[in-house]
């Protein structure tokens, strides 16, 4: 601070500075700087200034850069704009009632499932897929726990399936180290956000893209065969190679963020190329209409059943019809 001898006041010296948000909670965030001292800042955001923030009831979130205002030789600061992003990824928030923004500026969503232990559940994994397609950014399913069965014949089906029509897929162990150095190699130096349903094991595969890092792991309801929640806010950590990984919040429910009931068909992937071409086009329900594109290319196996029930239950949910997936 410097004194004013005419004004007989103390100045407070501020300084601008810009930084990556690694942790948000409520109305704090903690943000990185690069390059800088303190390296980490709690901050809070200025007023009403995010008012273009969007109808989220989180304004900012992991991978977001944000402009900020510091007093000197102080750990706090005030946000005072966020950067232009990329991308946004995002789900609804069906307690709160909103959209939750879950990480910014991401090149790969990782869509993390297991073929047992919770149970697979790959209309959760379309969920993710189409948030993913409808944001513009490439998704990744990553099977985990394949040492429990490797050989379950209806969760190799769905997984080729989605290999089919265009998504890439990898198998692997946290617990034993199988595929981890093929998803260090697909995954090096990008900022990827990682979701499933609690119990997939996320920790767990951050742990062994990193050992020593001892991110507490969560365990399985013996009861109910389900994740117990470990994760409680998003937050990210970056490996050794830059690679950032930022982890969210295990959810049983995944509801689509964002989208059009009509818009569905445009963002699954071997859906798209039918849209407008129903005889009632894009008004088509796709559920007992003559001529239907899509219901005819069930019938001909191009579509998979489960994709097709999947499709039904998103546009009930986009309905506000919260049904289990």
């Amino acid at each position: 601070m410097n004194y004013d001898s005419n004004r007989t006041t103390m100045k407070t010296e501020t300084e601008i500075l810009k930084g990556h948000v690694i942790r948000s909670s409520h109305n704090i965030m903690t943000v990185r700087i690069e390059n800088g001292e303190p390296a980490e800042l709690e901050c809070r955001i200025k007023g009403k200034v995010l008012k273009d923030g969007g109808n989220f009831y989180n304004p900012v979130a992991p991978g977001d850069i944000v402009v900020m205002e510091r007093q000197k030789n102080t750990n706090n600061a005030l946000i005072l704009s966020v950067e232009k992003r990329r991308n946004l990824f995002s789900r609804f928030n069906q307690k709160g009632s909103a959209s939750q923004l879950l990480a910014a500026n991401v090149d790969l969503v990782l869509c993390i499932c297991t073929g047992d232990s919770p149970p697979f559940r790959p209309r959760f994994v379309d969920r993710v897929l189409l948030q993913a397609d409808f944001a513009g950014i490439e998704p990744l399913i990553i099977c985990n726990k394949i040492d429990i069965d490797p050989d379950d014949l209806d969760v190799n089906e769905r997984l080729e399936d989605f290999n089919r029509i265009g998504y890439k897929i990898l198998k692997v162990s946290a617990k034993t180290g199988e595929g981890i150095d093929e998803l260090r190699r697909q995954i090096s130096g990008k900022t990827c956000v990682l979701t499933g349903q609690s119990g997939v094991g996320k920790s767990s595969l951050i742990n062994a893209l990193q050992p020593g890092l001892d991110i507490k792991e969560g365990t399985l309801n013996e009861k109910y065969n389900r994740g117990v929640h470990t994760t409680t806010m998003s937050y990210m950590i970056e490996l050794a190679d830059k690679t950032r990984l930022i982890d969210t919040p295990g959810v049983r429910l995944f509801i689509p963020d964002g989208i059009k009931k009509e818009e569905i068909i445009t963002h699954m992937r071997e859906f798209a190329p039918l849209a407008g071409r129903c005889s009632f086009g894009m008004s088509c329900s796709h559920i007992t209409e003559p001529g239907c594109k899509i219901l005819e290319a069930v019938a001909a196996g191009i579509i998979h059943e489960d994709r097709y029930e999947s499709y039904l239950r998103i546009s009930e949910c986009l309905e506000g019809k919260y049904n289990d997936e």
